[in-house]
């Protein structure tokens, strides 16, 4: 039997639990899993429901049990149930074997005389016989004649089942005294407390399970199997339907926690406008768009979620893989192919603050299917789809939504709580299907300019820059392209600039290291703009300046910054989870904000003077208001500077003194010193005698004589990949025995083939990670200062050949599973890429 042939509101009903953070599949066992048999020592429970209750219970976040009349011993030797899949005897008197030990003395005299009572009202009659239980006895009937177990069954009821302390059940053709308070309701309300599920289901065909069933509030399903009344939402026939239900239930949970085809992460290409992004599967899947901007909540997360979080897709009718992927020269432009199939997408640049505005272009001679399935606030609000002459309108959401498809024939089907929206269309080859998913408007109606107009003046904007770009002739295709990643990532109308494009993407598949990277780190956002500059862009920097202004404008002082903060310039809000969302590959938890706000970071401060340095260079002069900028870097240093922090890693453990950030405190005075040497400013007193006392106080405490090396913190032999600035900064000479130490120390420590980590130290935090594209650019530069040119340009080689075929990186790299690791396209990895080139060319 397939799950087509269960009843629809069924199915909707199952897709809809199997998406629930932390689910408990609970079943009787009679009746349900086995076929009801004339003796019950011969019922046995269907192989199929058996593999599918313990596939279920294989997966994350997934708990099933059998609850179930018969005594937890036979219940266990009868089933053969595998131990994945937790046993509750007796109507739920039993969780486990020793609960025979758990009944006090009274309970236990009480069982006697019950069992007495019961054996003298059978005694003598044919096909009548007792289930003695650890907490309970049961009369079965079953067998008996018809008159005889009426009698029985009276007597019961009249009898000892009024005796003070025995708690009845009734069920099909038995009735089960128990000495103590329980049923199969109370039984199911323990395993969800034990499980912690969000959502539950309970399937069972008798009467006990009936107070299971007036249990189930909320989003739980339960299921009643055969004829009767019962307070189950739903109903099927047997138990080969109940296989049925359990495999489907399998299918979804399983699709939904892990994803049915989640695609590389470097293989994913993104788009940009100067306030948005979004991000394509190599299959041309919209995957990732949130809205009204990049670091809001998502309208389609499917790359966090698979389909069911949202996706927009667009493929041949009839299945093929794509021939490849790529961008349009110079632009954020993206082509997808097939063989006789071409789709074309990009975001508008220029749109409205607060739209965003997204056009498919579908062209060439192969029917075309598309599937629109927007699902807003990460797929947390039930949307409606209603179809209109020129396009698609989305109701049920605060934020207006659009989609223009003239001429488009929609089949629109909802699954309980979402409308998703299909079509067929075929173009010709005068004659492509434009599409137009806007954002932020009820606008349906036509553009004032024609789609072949808008894409070329789309490819303008990016070309247009990065025609002035001066690349080194060192990959200087792959530069190009980092640095209109960079600039993708960067916000025209705030300055703000994003670490990465997209939240939760795993540092370990299947772990919890996953972090929300849409957000403007002072640290990260400084660095990128400057390799902006170092490429002849300088409008980004002056953007983020303009930003950092802001900010420092909304402090009592300069050493107030927190690490990061949203695009706008404003404070996150508290970190939270999705628990909706499975996550990539199943990595879960799926996070929005960072706790990372709260954290002392001192090394914030070095890098905004070092762009204000580099922005003067390219400029020729030092503005005032850059100046003052500097000043308020240098106060913050003279404030702080020898205090433990959280470090460039934010690490969740107590602060420490880290050589890192008291390296970047002294880049922050030797920067500005200079400054004010080149430009005739005014150094005010103290700032020279400052930067030799944080000098001193790094190369005596930082030196570690036990590993040979500057180590991460002055309170441990640990290394770190970030305390190569030691040499990088110029704090240390390159030259000097003990850099040159330190970088073979690291190498040895950190370096795994084509990749660096950044540690190998217990964070607080489980499991695992990839090396980082950034230190792995450390070591590249650290190799060029000391000598080793061959092995730089072999790991910048390796960095290269990291990137997807579109030419993007995500954060890390796992050189053992041959996988790219984290957020995506994340700035750090593109900025290193950038200056490796630049000082390789050099």
């Amino acid at each position: 039997m397939t799950a087509e042939a269960l009843p629809a509101e069924l199915r909707r009903a199952i897709v809809q639990i199997a998406r629930t953070p932390r689910l408990l599949v609970a079943c009787d066992y009679d009746g349900t899993l086995a076929p009801i048999t004339e003796n019950p020592d011969e019922a046995r429970a269907r192989s199929e429901s058996v593999g599918a209750l313990r596939s279920l219970a294989g997966l994350h976040e997934t708990t099933t049990a059998v609850i179930s009349g018969r005594a937890l011993r036979d219940l266990a030797t009868l089933s053969r149930l595998p131990a994945e899949v937790h046993l509750v005897g007796s109507h739920g008197s039993e969780f486990d074997i020793g609960f025979v030990h758990e009944i006090d003395a009274e309970a236990k005299d009480l069982h006697r005389r019950v069992e007495e009572e019961l054996d003298r009202l059978i005694d003598g009659v044919r096909g009548a016989s007792l289930e003695v239980k650890p907490a309970s006895i049961a009369v079965h009937v079953r067998r008996a004649e018809r008159a005889e177990a009426k009698r029985i069954i009276e007597s019961v009821h009249s009898g000892p089942s009024r005796w003070e302390g025995v708690s009845t059940t009734d069920g099909k053709e038995v009735v089960e005294l128990s000495v103590i308070q329980t049923d199969k309701g109370n039984a199911l309300d323990t395993l969800r407390h034990q499980a912690g599920a969000t959502a539950a289901v309970f399937v069972g065909d008798d009467v006990t399970d009936e107070k299971a069933f007036v249990r189930l509030t909320g989003p739980d399903l339960g299921i009643k199997v055969g004829d009767g009344d019962s307070a189950a939402q739903y109903r099927v026939g047997d138990t080969e339907e109940v296989a049925t239900v359990l495999a489907f239930m399998l299918e979804e949970r399983r699709n939904w926690l892990y994803g049915e085809q989640s695609p590389p992460i470097e293989r994913i290409s993104m788009l940009a406008s100067e306030r948005a992004v979004a991000l394509l599967t190599p299959d041309a899947k919209l995957t990732w768009l949130c809205h009204p901007g990049p670091d809001a909540a998502a309208v389609f997360a499917d790359l966090l979620g698979s389909e069911s979080a949202g996706h927009f897709s667009i493929k041949p009718d009839r299945n093929g893989l794509p021939l490849g992927q790529r961008y349009l020269p110079n632009t954020m432009t993206v082509e997808t192919r097939w063989s006789r199939l071409l789709v074309t997408d990009y975001l508008e640049p220029e749109c409205a603050t607060h739209r965003t505005d997204l056009v498919r272009v579908i062209s060439g001679e192969a029917t075309a299917s598309i599937v629109f399935a927007p699902r807003p606030e990460f797929g947390g609000v039930p949307v409606s789809l209603i179809q209109e002459q020129d396009g698609l309108r989305v109701l049920g959401t605060s934020e207006p939504f659009v989609l223009r498809a003239p001429g488009v024939q929609w089949e629109i089907t909802n699954d309980g709580m979402h409308d998703t929206a299909k079509a067929l269309v075929q173009p010709t080859a005068t004659q492509p299907v434009v599409l137009e998913l806007r954002c932020g408007t009820t606008d349906l109606g036509p553009h004032q300019l024609s789609e072949i107009d808008r894409r070329g003046r789309a490819g303008e904007y990016w070309s247009e820059w990065a025609t002035t770009l001066k690349l080194p002739n060192v990959e200087p295709e792959l530069v190009a392209r980092s640095a209109l990643t960079l600039r993708g990532l960067a916000n025209s109308d705030t300055g703000g600039v994003m670490a990465a494009a997209t939240t939760s993407l795993p540092e370990e598949i299947g772990g919890v290291r996953n972090w929300d990277y849409r957000y403007c780190w002072i640290r990260d956002g400084a660095m990128t703009v400057r390799e902006l500059v170092s490429l002849g862009s300088l409008d980004e920097a002056e953007g983020f300046l303009r930003w950092l202004h802001g900010v420092l404008a909304t402090l009592a002082g300069p050493e107030r910054l927190h690490p990061l903060y949203t695009l706008a310039g404003t404070q996150l809000g508290a970190e939270a989870v999705i628990d909706s969302l499975p996550g990539y590959k199943g990595s879960r938890p799926v996070r929005v904000g960072n706790l990372a706000n709260h954290q002392v970071q001192l090394d914030v401060f070095g890098p905004v003077v070092e762009l204000v340095m580099t922005l003067a260079e390219a400029r020729g002069n030092l503005r005032d208001q850059d100046w003052q900028l500097v000043r308020a870097m240098a106060e913050a240093v003279k404030r702080r500077w020898d205090e433990p922090d959280h470090g460039i890693w934010e690490e969740r453990h107590v602060p420490r003194h880290r050589v890192y950030s008291r390296v970047m405190c002294w880049v922050t005075l030797d920067r500005a010193i200079k400054l004010g040497e080149i430009y005739g400013r005014p150094v005010p007193e103290g700032w020279a005698q400052l930067r030799d006392t944080i000098a001193h106080d790094v190369l005596e405490h930082g030196w570690n004589d036990e590993v040979r090396a500057y180590t991460t913190a002055y309170d441990g032999v640990d290394l770190d990949a970030a305390s190569l600035f030691v040499g990088l900064s110029g704090l240390l000479d390159p030259a000097d025995e003990r850099f040159q130490s330190t970088v073979t120390a690291i190498e040895a420590e950190l370096r795994s083939g084509s990749t660096v980590y950044r540690y190998r130290r217990d964070d607080g935090l489980p499991g695992d990670e990839g090396g980082f594209h950034l230190c792995a650019a450390w070591m590249i530069e650290a190799y060029l200062l000391t000598g080793r040119r061959t092995e730089a340009q072999e790991l910048f080689q390796q960095l290269v050949d990291a990137a997807g075929p579109t030419g993007l990186l995500p954060e890390q790299y796992d050189p053992v599973a041959e996988r790219s690791l984290g957020n995506h396209p994340q700035a750090y990895s593109h900025l290193g890429l950038i200056r490796c080139a630049r000082l390789l060319a050099e």
